[in-house]
């Protein structure tokens, strides 16, 4: 069951490979996932997070063939999130009085959850827990991505176990970073980033910085889900800091639905006109009603502007549309453009309310939109054309 990282640490996680939907239904997982637990053995034995709650029993009965459980001194709660904690109510059935390191959050989450007085041991940034001939360094990570969560770094072996930082939703057996395809990895590590840590950038930026502060040396980085970063662990730090500064790649993302062909009909002319005015910019066109949202805004973090599409629809806008913009809305995306269109019939709302929901979400405008009558002729598909070869030569400029 168990997998050897090296001679101290053992992973006693899960992969999950038949998970497709993740927090709810909030967030698609098409290469599955793992739920990473790892035993550090030292003259004191450490068991640092657990795994889902749907997994709790199969997780205690494989760790118990792995240790006899009354040999486990600590546990650490680097996240009180369910997918994390999940199997500590099992867990702690049968070791009661092991405590529990994790932050003043991390306890108001674990008692929340479970409604459990375990035997918590509150700690925070800079206590340290000897183990033996090595300690364990407590760092909090603040809103990364929620208020509970820490690191916590692992002296000699130079270990940093970073919690949801830095991990993907991956199902592997191959566990280590050197050994998975690197661009499904990254495809993943990028998502991830894009659809969970987006909104905390700015602490994403301050956390690393300070890590870095401590002058710690890094031989590899125990994530909580995905693969073990152990070739080269600071190539993933560099990019999250290179995600972190308002990331944008030479790309324009037109996302839209449709009734009646209308207004795909305008995103498709919007398309040529964007390439016609650039050929070296790549053009990515996502129908919101059929293609998964969170790779859609993956391809919107990647993007220095975007184009949103709706017919009118009861004064409104296609429900599809306005579930991607509230989802933009609230990831906070920085230094990015943006225009709207559709088409209609008769009222005619539609460009004026995504526009103004694109402001929300923190984009900058380039026009007011194009909107068009009924379905577009020739001069409304041409009118296209214009337009996103306007909006591409905008876009050219920071």
């Amino acid at each position: 069951m168990g997998v050897s990282i090296n001679s101290t640490i053992t992973w006693v996680g899960k992969v999950d490979w038949e998970l497709r939907r993740f927090h709810g239904e909030e967030y698609s997982t098409h290469r599955g996932s793992s739920y990473n637990s790892y035993l550090v053995r030292d003259e004191k034995t450490v068991l640092i997070e657990t795994v889902w709650t749907p997994f709790a029993k199969e997780f205690v009965n494989n760790l118990q063939q792995e240790i006899d459980l009354k040999n486990i001194d600590y546990i650490i709660a680097n996240h009180g999130e369910s997918d994390h904690s999940g199997a500590l109510p099992e867990l702690m059935r049968l070791i009661p009085d092991t405590p529990i390191y994790c932050t003043v959050n991390a306890v108001k989450s674990l008692k929340g959850q479970y409604h459990q007085e375990w035997n918590f041991r509150v700690v925070k940034s800079g206590d340290r827990l000897n183990i033996g001939t090595k300690e364990l360094i407590f760092i909090e990570a603040p809103m990364l991505h929620w208020p509970d969560s820490m690191f916590c770094y692992l002296t000699v072996d130079n270990t940093l176990f970073s919690t949801d930082a830095f991990g993907q939703h991956f199902a592997t057996e191959l566990m280590f970073n050197d050994l998975v395809d690197q661009s499904e990895l990254f495809q993943e590590c990028i998502k991830y980033y894009a659809n969970i840590l987006t909104p905390f950038s700015a602490l994403v930026d301050k956390k690393i910085k300070e890590f870095v502060s401590l002058n710690l040396p890094l031989d590899m980085i125990c994530t909580s889900h995905g693969v073990v970063w152990r070739d080269n662990p600071l190539q993933i730090v560099t990019k999250y800091l290179e995600w972190a500064a308002s990331y944008q790649e030479n790309q324009i993302t037109i996302i839209y639905d449709t009734m009646w062909d209308g207004t795909r009909k305008m995103a498709e002319a919007i398309a040529k006109g964007i390439t016609g005015a650039d050929r070296d910019v790549v053009v990515k066109v996502f129908n919101a009603s059929r293609a998964d949202k969170n790779d859609i805004i993956t391809e919107v973090f990647k993007s220095k502007a975007i184009l949103v599409g709706s017919p009118t629809i009861n004064r409104g806008i296609l429900s599809a549309v306005a579930a991607i913009l509230e989802e933009i809305r609230g990831l906070g995306f920085r230094n990015k453009k943006a225009a709207a269109f559709g088409a209609y019939g008769w009222s005619g709302e539609s460009v004026k309310m995504i526009s103004e929901r694109l402001k929300e979400g923190g984009f900058t405008l380039v026009n007011d939109g194009l909107k068009l009558l009924w379905n577009p002729d020739q001069q409304g598909l041409d009118d296209c054309v214009t337009f996103g070869g306007d909006l591409a030569r905008i876009s050219m400029f920071p």
